[in-house]
């Protein structure tokens, strides 16, 4: 089985590129749709970051208050690490539990999502990594589009590696400008080449 990290900058298209890829066969995870399971009501990581941020980060319902966490962490860099402390070592375990999974069902390719890829030095479990991007105009013209302010988007940006690091790093970059079409064409064109 040939198993791929699609990585990228914030906005800039990893969603739309998985969508591509499950569309031609590839299993796909998203480490993001992980993060999200980790801290539902009831999981031990909740709990956590509840111990380690306050209760102020859980609503009445017992859920995680996503926006008031993202302002703490994005504004500090101590922070965003305790919480990565707690959230990166368990979505990695998900991710690689289900790569043996699909290796167990000779899945052919597989592909795992990880905007912060480099970051946590993950690219060794990989043979290949795919990055996507677009011009930090388009980048912000998204951001801006789902809502955040100047302030956002340039903590989102400060939180990652350069996006032309991620692009000298990767074996394959998906230029993500322009219509969905050519975004698409790259994708079918890569899993030829892979």
């Amino acid at each position: 089985m040939k198993v791929c990290g699609l990585t990228g900058g914030v906005g800039m298209g990893k969603s739309t590129a998985a969508g591509f890829l499950l569309a031609h066969g590839v299993r796909v995870v998203d480490t993001d749709d992980l993060a999200r399971q980790l801290v539902q009501p009831g999981q031990p990581a909740l709990v956590e970051i509840q111990k380690s941020f306050g209760a102020e980060m859980i609503s009445a319902a017992g859920e995680l208050k996503r926006d008031a966490l993202a302002r703490r962490v994005f504004s500090d860099s101590a922070a965003r690490e305790k919480l990565e402390a707690i959230l990166h070592p368990r979505i990695r375990d998900r991710w690689l539990a289900q790569i043996e999974s699909w290796r167990a069902e000779k899945c052919p390719r597989a592909v795992v999502v990880i905007p912060l890829l480099f970051e946590t030095r993950a690219e060794a479990h990989f043979e290949k990594i795919i990055c996507v991007a677009c011009s930090p105009v388009a980048q912000r013209d998204r951001l801006a589009a789902r809502g955040w302010n100047a302030e956002q988007i340039q903590q989102r940006r400060a939180a990652q590696l350069p996006v032309e690091e991620k692009i000298a790093r990767a074996q394959f970059v998906i230029w993500t400008e322009g219509e969905r079409e050519v975004h698409r064409q790259q994708i079918a064109k890569m899993l030829e080449n892979l």
